[in-house]
């Protein structure tokens, strides 16, 4: 479980805390005042009561949970990853043959088996960057596990044991989730073992920031049932012992648990799930507009009820992209999609980024104060996190692999971004030659396609790169 964007949060959470102690003062001061000699008596107040005792609502007494988690509890899966960590050391200190150190770094997590046949969902944190994954189930029985694919954005894995006849999740409807409806966490926190924690649903359509930094999908279930590290990838579970998310993350003050848990909705995961299965990538729609979040003044400004809710379009981005030719315009406000209510911008975005490339899609707005409907095929989102592909025109780069490193004879101390292919027509066919290995981009580390795309920037960028023994520099032009 991931703690750097943990601690960006708890900075807002402590200011929270300041805040209430300072309207709590107040409020007692109000108190004090209200009971001065002098002041207006105050109406007697209409109190609605209900003096039932709380078995008299008619909601039978539940003395155990034990039969609803019976079923769920051996798809529950601990999740051992492991990697090799080289310390590297300066140029300098090789020429007299000496050689960085290596360190074998653990993690731990869970899974959940989705499938009889040995598919796993989990979270990308979890396996991220292993180097050899394995899977304890909940009867002992150990394998090794293979990644079938990762979406970072979403936090979402699936990796696969090749074994029959395994017990499965049942999976439920996500979004029919209320708050206050019983749930149950299923993991193994801190290495003791499989745990089940039980809690409420806190809150829905959670965004916390959380994975900000590389432009994600949030859509969490909060939940105060405890989550502890070694829980991320495990079950939240409803009462009736059907998976309902994910566990993802937590917001802590101490790193342990305190109460606010997240878990990834399983409606969220599973069509990321699906998409890895079937391709090994995720494709997300592509609408083609730029938006804001209708407000008061807004809604103002374009002769609205102020409680209206959308999302204004400002541009078309493309000029001829899904959007404009589905008949948007520019000040058309988008109020719903497939009858699914938007109330802002992330609503719209998690909306379409769920919606597969070539799908028809039923855009509800208004225009000029008049309601309008119209059908828009969306188009295909080019994926930022894809491991591989093009970084420069016509030059293929792919991450480093022990086969690509046998193949190139690449020596053991140099790792990065491999080029793998380059067109006969690119333009940087004389400057990044096939078969080099970038290390550095504006002297930023890369390792992967994605890494490697946010080091760029637009105009000059410089290379660092190794090619047959010799490390060079080279200053090239990107326009992305």
């Amino acid at each position: 479980m991931k703690t750097k964007p943990v601690a960006l949060i708890l900075l807002a959470f402590a200011v929270t805390l300041a805040s209430g102690a300072g309207l709590l003062a107040i409020e007692k001061g109000a108190a004090r005042t209200s009971g001065r000699k002098g002041a207006a008596p105050a109406g007697k107040p209409v109190l609605k009561v209900d003096a039932s005792a709380l078995g008299d609502a008619g909601s039978p007494v539940v003395l155990s949970y034990a039969d609803s988690l019976e079923k769920i509890r051996p798809a529950v899966v601990s999740v051992y990853s492991s990697k090799i960590v080289r310390q590297q050391i300066p140029e300098f200190l090789r020429q007299y043959g000496l050689k960085g150190s290596e360190q074998k770094q653990r993690g731990l997590g869970s899974g959940v088996i989705i499938s009889t046949d040995g598919y796993i969902i989990t979270n990308n944190h979890v396996v991220e960057e292993a180097d050899e994954l394995k899977v304890l189930l909940n009867d002992d029985r150990e394998f090794t596990a293979k990644l079938i694919g990762t979406d970072p954005k979403t936090d979402v894995a699936v990796i696969k044991i090749d074994v029959d006849n395994l017990p499965a999740a049942t999976l439920a409807d996500s979004s029919k989730l209320r708050v206050g409806d019983v749930v149950f966490a299923i993991g193994n926190p801190l290495g003791v073992g499989q745990t089940v924690t039980m809690g409420i649903v806190s809150a829905t359509n959670r965004r916390v920031r959380i994975l900000e930094e590389i432009e994600g999908y949030e859509d969490f279930i909060q939940t105060d049932a405890a989550i502890n590290q070694g829980n991320s990838g495990g079950a939240l579970i409803d009462a009736r012992g059907r998976l309902i998310g994910i566990n993802s993350a937590i917001i802590s003050t101490s790193q342990g648990n305190i109460g606010i848990g997240f878990a990834i909705p399983i409606n969220l995961a599973s069509s990321i799930m699906h998409s890895l299965i079937e391709t090994g990538t995720v494709s997300r729609g592509y609408l083609g507009v730029s938006t804001d979040t209708v407000n008061a003044d807004i809604a103002e400004a374009f002769g609205l009820k102020a409680d209206t809710r959308g999302v204004i379009i400002t541009d078309l981005s493309p000029p001829d992209g899904p959007a404009a030719k589905g008949g948007l315009r520019r000040d058309d406000i988008i109020v719903a999609i497939n009858g699914e209510a938007v109330s802002s911008r992330d609503d719209l975005r998690l909306i379409i980024a769920q919606t597969p490339p070539a799908t028809k899609i039923s855009v509800k707005f208004i225009r000029e104060g008049k309601e309008g409907v119209t059908d828009v095929v969306l188009g295909k989102k080019e994926d930022d996190n894809a491991s591989e592909g093009e970084l420069f025109t016509g030059v293929d780069v792919a991450p480093m692999t022990k086969e690509l490193r046998r193949d190139l004879r690449i020596d053991e101390r140099i790792d990065g971004l491999v080029i793998i292919e380059v067109a006969e027509n690119s333009p940087y066919r004389e400057v990044l030659p096939q078969g080099s290995v970038i290390e550095q981009i504006n002297r930023v580390p890369v390792t992967d396609l994605a890494s490697a795309k946010r080091a760029l920037r637009d105009g000059r960028n410089v290379i660092f790169y190794y090619y047959r023994g010799v490390r060079r520099f080279v200053t090239v032009t990107s326009g992305r």
